[in-house]
């Protein structure tokens, strides 16, 4: 019998992102709190958001208003890279840049933690920005991502290709 296998990976769904921030630009156009702050989100290029206004506070807040849109989708916050409030000129603005795919040091951790946690006859092998994890037997595949899902990384991890 061939083996089963299966593909961690760190994507963005962006179509996803796009539906987030365009409910989160919705609802600042709406709030009375955000009313006259010059508070907006959009994009930035192909993988980083601008959120400006005019006072920090109120970037910091438009910023919670998109975190709260993505946990709504199920995506993961893990994938954004924030960075500080900066002054530009009479505004505030803060960058977030999305973060997607696997590092080689962070598929080295995994491939470890697997060899070493995880159940007899897997393998992992880096392909990339993903890491194919293999066995004959599906159920330790099961306790793989079961292993994987436990740890706390500081990307988004997802699961595809399982065959």
């Amino acid at each position: 019998m061939a083996d089963s296998s299966f593909d961690i990976v760190s994507k963005i769904d962006r179509q996803e992102v796009d539906n987030a921030l365009g409910q989160a630009a919705r609802e600042i156009t709406q709030r009375y709190d955000f009313k006259g702050t010059g508070a907006e989100i959009t994009w930035s290029g192909e993988k980083t958001i601008e959120i400006s206004a005019n006072a920090e506070e109120r970037a910091k807040a438009v910023l919670d208003v998109f975190k709260e849109k993505l946990v709504k989708r199920q995506l993961s916050l893990k994938i954004l890279d924030a960075g500080d409030p900066r002054p530009s000129g009479q505004q505030s603005k803060i960058s977030i840049a999305l973060k997607e795919g696997i590092t080689t040091e962070d598929a080295k951790k995994i491939s470890k933690l697997i060899r070493d946690e995880g159940p007899k006859g897997v393998k992992a092998q880096v392909q990339g920005d993903e890491l194919r994890v293999s066995s004959k037997k599906r159920d330790d595949l099961q306790a793989v991502q079961q292993l994987v899902k436990e740890q706390d990384y500081e990307f988004a991890v997802q699961f595809t290709n399982y065959r």
